[in-house]
């Protein structure tokens, strides 16, 4: 448990902005995923779709600042499909 709570303590040292921005960013991409999983046969995507796209925009907020270039590629393309997911949803 040491060990955890150490690897939390050292992640907020390096970055308090990327350490929060990272702590939001699980708690949207985590509610995005249940309320996939839980409403699969009738998917909400008015729901899930903004979470993920927000999570993934702050994921390349926070892959920059730690320079975690796999990350924010990763990230980027999340946003870009999902942006295009809410387009699709809200705009057409």
């Amino acid at each position: 448990m040491q060990k955890i709570y150490k690897f939390f303590k050292k992640s907020y040292k390096l970055s308090p902005i990327a350490f929060y921005c990272e702590m939001i960013e699980a708690a949207f991409l985590i509610s995005a995923s249940a309320i996939l999983t839980f409403t699969v046969l009738d998917p909400a995507t008015t729901i899930f779709i903004p979470l993920y796209f927000f999570g993934s925009i702050l994921g390349v907020i926070s892959g920059v600042i730690r320079q975690a270039a796999f990350v924010v590629i990763l990230c980027s393309w999340f946003t870009l499909m999902n942006a295009f997911a809410l387009i699709q949803l809200f705009v057409l």
